[in-house]
């Protein structure tokens, strides 16, 4: 599994209500997407951060979804190049399911 961090710079005077609206607005797409395994919305107001925390089955699908449709869309919204870190993710615990996965 692979965890894909994308944070970005929110535009100033955006409110955490507005950026949580453009959230809400592409939440259906990400739960439909097959390779995505689950996603962690982020925001930090006082440093003007957005972003996402990504746990993909394996790092094509990072790629494959993050292209430059992506990098655009976030252009457009937020005025900003958002910037990506990629980890490989061994083990996921999750209290929710009351499960430790291990790929």
């Amino acid at each position: 599994m692979i965890t894909e961090i994308i944070t970005f710079k929110i535009p100033n005077g955006m409110t955490r209500e507005e950026t949580l609206l453009h959230y809400e607005a592409s939440a259906k797409e990400w739960r439909a997407n097959p390779d995505l395994i689950r996603k962690n919305y982020l925001y930090d107001g006082e440093r003007g951060i957005a972003g996402g925390v990504y746990l993909w089955r394996e790092k094509a699908h990072a790629e494959k979804w993050h292209g430059e449709k992506f990098r655009r869309r976030i252009r457009d919204t937020f005025n900003a190049v958002p910037e990506t870190q990629i980890f490989e993710t061994p083990i996921v615990v999750d209290n929710v399911a009351g499960a430790i996965i291990r790929e």
